[in-house]
């Protein structure tokens, strides 16, 4: 197969997203004021869907993330609550695609947590989640959903494994062991039959994940892979990576022939990490530069060239990560085809970035919204571990998003695990490794000692309180 060479001469044809254009959203539609994460680590550090945002925060110990509801912009107070559970940084935050309210984090902690948000929003600090998935040996780099159930969890670790989780049971079910790196991103195809992965080793995979074996594999010499992301059902894989002259490049690549891939483009000269991100509907792929301010954009065809650019959103704001709203909470009405969620570190800002089709007429635009996956799983987690495959149910955004179905998450009910060394219960007292985890240790335990006083002290007045009124009914005159 012969690699094509992408040139930047213009290309004229007939495209109905040729004149896409992005929309920063006003200064009120922002969310202001938000300590957003200084963690080098490269995700998105931001997760968002029709109802809630949730951003990773700097803290002092341990570590947290703020989740906001998507109607409630402008500024947030530095005292909002936080979901601060975890013991050691949040390396990534992703939202169960089917419940709106259950989201997934991971840590350098080596744990992976659910977490179940209130409806309107958390009220206060919320420390405990529904459930604590311990597995991995080291910190936790990666989580992502099943694209068609709503029990199955994956994550990727620092020792270099994949474990498949499920959460009707609360336990890892399956382990991929076949990466000799840390793995950098995974991906699904449309129906979750399909995992692609790259990895420090500088081999792109395609995985079937019940099994763990390895279909396709790449030795990326002149691409070294960063990112991979599947075209949704075209059966093609595209990646971000560097070339050998250290500039930004993107391939594309048959998932059935990793041999070589079927076109190359170089981007430009900058340093920073190439987001990709893929709209199966629009067929239309936006790549995002890490600590620059651009995010371009081209269709995805199935004949040469392959690849189309169409534009170039630009912004003098550098952006750590971006969010993504699915389908199903975008504007229609506007014309909205993509919405970005871009953090901004040093303003402490989050900006939605509308990507909008110009048209002139009122009526719903048909041919910009196909029917798209929904809000419903198309399968249990049982039934996919067995070896089903089912494609998404799809959903019209037609007459606005109204939910169908009403799903809530049970946790399993665990015993608690303890592995009890000296009368010191291991998993409960993680030995601190370094200083630092030594104080903050220390002052948690300060602070845990102080609040048991105070509900000691108020437990006292309360049952002085309560004496004297005993005292008081039985000298009362009605008793005599």
């Amino acid at each position: 197969m012969t690699v094509t060479k992408m040139s930047w001469r213009p290309t004229y044809r007939s495209s109905k997203f040729r004149n896409v254009y992005g929309k920063v959203a006003n200064r009120e539609q922002c969310f202001d004021g938000i300590p957003i994460t200084k963690n080098v680590h490269d995700n998105h550090f931001c997760a968002v869907n029709a109802k809630f945002l949730a951003i990773v925060t700097e803290s002092a110990g341990g570590g947290s993330f703020i989740v906001v509801p998507v109607a409630q912009s402008g500024r947030i107070e530095p005292h909002n609550p936080k979901v601060c559970g975890h013991q050691g940084n949040v390396l990534d935050i992703k939202w169960n695609p089917f419940i709106d309210n259950i989201i997934a984090s991971c840590s350098e902690d080596s744990s992976v947590r659910i977490w179940e948000i209130p409806e309107g929003g958390l009220r206060r600090n919320m420390t405990e989640a529904v459930l604590e998935l311990y597995g991995h040996s080291r910190r936790v780099g990666l989580i992502e959903w099943h694209p068609t159930t709503s029990g199955i969890l994956f994550s990727a670790g620092y020792d270099y494994k994949i474990l498949i989780w499920n959460l009707e049971i609360g336990e890892p079910v399956k382990m991929i062991d076949c990466h000799s790196d840390v793995i950098l991103c995974m991906s699904f195809n449309t129906d979750g039959s399909l995992l692609a992965t790259s990895c420090k080793d500088k081999k792109l995979r395609v995985i079937e994940p019940r099994s763990g074996r390895v279909l396709q594999e790449a030795n990326c010499k002149n691409h070294r892979v960063n990112r991979v992301v599947f075209l949704g059902n075209m059966k093609r894989l595209l990646t971000t990576g560097v070339s050998r002259w250290n500039t930004r490049q993107i391939a594309l690549w048959d998932q059935e022939d990793l041999s070589m891939p079927m076109v190359e483009e170089e981007i430009d000269g900058l340093s920073g990490l190439l987001f990709p991100f893929y709209d199966p509907d629009t067929h239309m792929l936006y790549l995002a530069g890490k600590g620059d301010g651009n995010i371009r954009y081209y269709e995805i065809t199935t004949e040469k060239p392959y690849l189309m650019y169409l534009m170039e959103f630009r912004s003098p704001a550098p952006q750590k990560g971006l969010g993504v709203m699915p389908k199903h909470g975008l504007d229609v009405a506007a014309c909205e085809v993509f919405r970005f969620y871009k953090l901004v570190t040093l303003k402490g800002l989050v900006e939605p970035i509308s990507m909008i089709v110009p048209r002139r007429s009122e009526t719903y635009q048909e041919d910009i919204y196909p029917m798209t996956a929904g809000t419903e799983p198309a399968i249990t987690a049982e039934e996919w571990l067995s070896g089903i495959n089912r494609d998404p149910v799809l959903m019209s955004l037609k007459e606005g998003y109204t939910r169908p179905n009403q799903l809530v998450f049970k946790a399993p009910v665990k015993e608690k695990k303890s592995v009890v060394v000296n009368g010191i219960d291991l998993l409960e007292n993680v030995p601190p490794r370094t200083e630092n985890e030594l104080l903050r240790m220390f002052f948690r335990q300060q602070e845990e000692l102080r609040r048991l006083k105070e509900e000691l002290t108020q437990k006292d007045v309360k049952i002085r309180q309560l004496e004297l009124e005993l005292n008081n009914l039985r000298n009362s005159p009605n008793n005599i």
